[in-house]
């Protein structure tokens, strides 16, 4: 697997011209006319300067000096940060389907999973989290040790379910996850949405399932979409919800006053479903029945999103749950939370880069732009506190202080000085 990474790394590098050169200590100097720190602070035209992988300080521009990318009256914005994804879902070349083929070879998963990574990157999402499949601890390497071109990937590997079985079965597999090196413990405690959403763990499953995470270090994160189910993932200390279409206005109240993050899931997910109904439909509970079920379920999922924004505390994070046919489109789900939603543009950018962050662990890593943390950077043409179509105008993007999107190359800017 680490040769087929590597080989992924070779093919997208070809392809990837604007991709800056290994990280060194230089300083670089990224200017624009409008900068968002990533917590709500609208900071105006600004240099940020970067020295290695790290972001070094925040200046008035034109003070200070380094390789210059001026890049004009853009809005530059920390990298945003998708928190449920699954880095490595592909249509399969054989049938077209989503991916059910079993004699796909290592080498194949590996070089999708590398695809996707890459058009994620491109998109302007510099950190993700993989709610997950074994094939994303390769991957996670690969980026971060051999110099794949993708976002950083914090990944679940295998999740738990109803067929893992007894809790002590089920503490088994969390330790079995955390021995093979996984970021967080994904657990399915609802039925799918196809399915009505009902739950399939017991309380105590639950109690097993994130007492077992907490106890080895690592955070939670459960499927979860109607009251019953969210409930018993509260009472049992998990991090986060994913999902939660089903929510009523008490619910939402006890997550927020026990800190639990949730992650709606509301747009773009559904909407991939139905515009590659032909890849999916004949597969498992993809059947026309389980789209009746989506269709029903989508406006009554954008209430609940609405009905949170008016919940006080309640920490509602950007996640897609990015599937085949959606990777590198993961921002038109922040544009539909601001348009239909009727969230505040910056509240939602800021729920897609420091609160991301927070609820990812990485507050002192990524999701501001701030002195010492990572040179995760994103422009994009246009200010999307205007217009939020402007998220899905990316035109630079800078991870861990390499360039890797540049369509600036070929004008007037950047240039050294």
């Amino acid at each position: 697997m680490r040769k087929t990474a590597l080989l992924a790394a070779a093919l997208l590098a070809a392809h990837a011209p604007h991709a800056s050169a290994q990280v060194d200590d230089a300083t670089v100097v990224v200017r624009a006319g409008h900068v968002l720190d990533g917590t709500g602070n609208d900071l105006g035209p600004r240099d940020v300067v970067v020295r290695g992988d790290r972001i070094e300080r925040v200046a008035p521009p034109g003070t200070a000096q380094g390789v210059l990318y001026d890049l004009g009256d853009v809005t530059l914005m920390p990298g945003f940060i998708d928190t449920h994804v699954h880095i490595g879902w592909h249509f399969d070349r054989s049938t077209g389907k989503t991916h059910t083929d079993r004699n796909e070879s290592g080498e194949d998963a590996a070089l999708y999973a590398a695809a996707n990574a890459w058009v994620t990157l491109l998109g302007g999402v510099t950190t993700v989290q993989s709610l997950g499949a074994m094939v994303d601890l390769p991957l996670r390497e690969a980026i971060a040790r051999e110099g794949l071109p993708g976002p950083r990937i914090l990944t679940s590997g295998s999740a738990v379910t109803a067929g893992t079985g007894d809790p002590a079965a089920i503490r088994a597999h969390v330790d079995r996850m955390t021995d093979a090196g996984v970021d967080v413990i994904k657990i399915f405690a609802s039925a799918s949405i196809r399915d009505g959403g009902g739950p399939t763990l017991s309380q105590e499953q639950l109690d097993a399932a994130c007492g077992q995470a907490r106890a080895r270090g690592l955070r939670s994160f459960v499927h979860a979409y109607d009251p019953e189910s969210v409930r018993r993932v509260v009472a049992a200390g998990c991090t986060g919800v994913e999902h939660g279409a089903l929510l009523d206005r008490a619910t939402l109240e006890l997550m927020a006053r026990k800190g639990v993050y949730l992650d709606p899931n509301i747009d773009l997910v559904m909407r991939n479903y139905f515009e590659n109904a032909e890849h999916y439909i004949g597969v498992g509970n993809y059947s026309e029945e389980g789209f009746a079920q989506m269709r029903a379920a989508q406006p009554r999922a954008l209430a609940v999103f609405q009905e949170g924004l008016k919940v006080r505390g309640l920490k509602m994070v950007f996640g897609t749950d990015a599937v085949a046919g959606s990777h590198g489109r993961n921002l038109e789900e922040l544009v539909y939370r601001i348009r239909a939603g009727g969230q505040d543009a910056m509240d939602a950018i800021t729920s897609a880069t420091s609160l991301a962050a927070e609820e990812l662990g990485l507050q002192e890593e990524t999701g501001r732009i701030a002195p010492d943390l990572a040179a995760d950077l994103v422009a994009v043409a246009g200010d999307p506190l205007v217009d939020p179509s402007a998220l899905l105008r990316p035109i630079f993007v800078m991870k861990g202080g390499r360039v890797y999107r540049n369509d600036t190359v070929g004008m007037p800017n950047p240039h050294p000085r």
